[in-house]
């Protein structure tokens, strides 16, 4: 199930930047005693008790003509639209203004909860500057510093109370969930009407026409799929989106929903940076990955095109070389037929279970063909492995240290894993504990 998404509002200047480094535990905004420092939305992760979301900080709403924030105020919009509880923070030293009204009035249209922090309030004397804000119309006030850390814990006790209930959803159904990823117009929603044969999504040119992720259960064969289509950018007048970056939020959210996740990358284009970024969210999630290249039919190409587009292909995601590569185009349907039998393959290699002597048989050949390093006179032992998880396939190696198994090693035990057992498709997690610890 995705993670709930938090996002920070409020007029310039009233501390929602160092409240979103309070939250995500670092400082990826950038904090000064001036408005309009943050102009772009921000994204990070927060944890508060149980709970795990998605955070979101944004240049300040505010009524102007100015181009700039204007475009702030759209930002700060889309955010709004994005999130699933917002935190509306105001200055309780300035005391209520006419663009926390603005501000109100924008968020009561959202129809979204809303948890209201009335920030600046370092000292308890000044708690009674505070219910003025009560004419907002939002519930009751919480009174933080944001600068001191004071009634942070309250205001996200109230936030995290307000997210949607989660959705436990069958994993007895034997439904293959995968998700498509990647950059605006790189074909994912024409892939999408391809493969189920119908006009599912609206398809255009235009980066960013597909506005919510939706997800589409279908059959073929006698085995059940949900697609997940991650969603693009709704554009808003002329406001210029930079639609790379917010792909991102977008992509992490379908990779959480997602057993096996399609890295589509644009065959005309070519590899940007952007692609192996969002290949490395899924890496990260450890989920099954396929890499597709879409638009092959628009590509020039000779016998050797394919080739050395693998090859590059390669070089550049070397982080996930367990992943299969399928060319095809979603336009024409040439190759699409592919898709499905690979989805089988790397789902069911990320749910693998070898038998432990299976496993220790295959570390035993290892060691005897490649002994471990030793480290001032001390040499590694293996004693076993077992298999601990699946989704993705995680090993356990009993050993005499595990500080004496070198990252380098554990890389060789892997693709000796992969030889043997297979694993096509997904990652593998290789952890060392010593011998009679749990």
């Amino acid at each position: 199930m995705s993670k709930p998404t938090i996002a920070i509002v409020g007029r310039p200047n009233v501390g929602k930047s160092t409240l979103f480094n309070r939250i995500v535990g670092g400082r990826l905004a950038i904090v000064e005693d001036k408005p309009g420092v943050t102009r772009d939305r921000l994204y990070g992760n927060g944890t508060w008790l149980t709970h795990e979301f998605h955070v979101i900080d944004t240049g300040g709403i505010e009524l102007s003509d100015e181009p700039l924030l204007q475009q702030m105020r759209a930002q700060a919009e889309i955010a709004v639209d994005e999130s699933d509880v917002i935190l509306f923070i105001v200055d309780g030293k300035t005391g209520l203004t006419d663009a926390d009204e603005a501000v109100a009035q924008l968020l009561r249209r959202s129809s979204k909860p809303v948890v209201l922090g009335v920030n600046k309030l370092d000292h308890y004397k000044q708690r009674n500057q505070m219910y003025e804000f009560y004419s907002l119309g939002l519930g009751d006030p919480y009174a933080i510093s944001c600068a001191h850390g004071q009634g942070i814990g309250d205001l996200l006790d109230a936030a995290v109370s307000k997210f949607p209930a989660a959705e436990h959803e069958s994993d007895d159904d034997g439904a293959i969930r995968f998700a498509l990823i990647g950059r605006p117009n790189v074909g994912k929603s024409s892939l999408v009407n391809t493969i189920l044969g119908k006009q599912r999504v609206i398809v255009s040119d235009l980066a960013g026409t597909t506005r919510d992720a939706i997800d589409t259960p279908f059959t073929r064969d006698g085995q059940g799929y949900v697609i997940i289509d991650t969603a693009g950018i709704r554009r808003r007048g002329r406001v210029y989106e930079k639609t790379e970056k917010y792909s991102v939020l977008r992509a992490q959210r379908s990779i959480e929903e997602a057993d096996v996740v399609f890295v589509l990358i644009n065959g005309e284009e070519g590899i940007i940076e952007q692609d192996k970024k969002i290949a490395g969210y899924a890496h990260d999630a450890g989920r099954a990955l396929i890499i597709v290249v879409n638009k092959w039919d628009a590509v020039k190409k000779d016998g050797k095109t394919m080739h050395q587009f693998e090859k590059k292909i390669r070089e550049q995601f070397q982080f996930i070389d367990y992943a299969p590569i399928v060319f095809l185009s979603a336009l024409t349907g040439s190759r699409v037929d592919q898709i499905l039998p690979v989805i089988q393959q790397v789902a069911e290699n990320h749910s693998l279970r070898i038998q432990t002597s299976l496993l220790n048989d295959c570390i035993m050949d290892t060691v005897a063909m490649t002994p471990p390093p030793s480290d001032k006179g001390r040499r590694l032992k293996i004693y076993y492995v077992t298999e601990v998880a699946v989704r993705p396939p995680t090993f356990v190696l009993f050993v005499n240290d595990p500080e004496l198994l070198h990252f380098s090693y554990l890389r060789h035990i892997e693709n000796r894993f992969r030889d043997t057992f297979g694993f096509v498709g997904t990652p593998i997690k290789l952890l060392s504990r010593k011998k009679n610890e749990k």
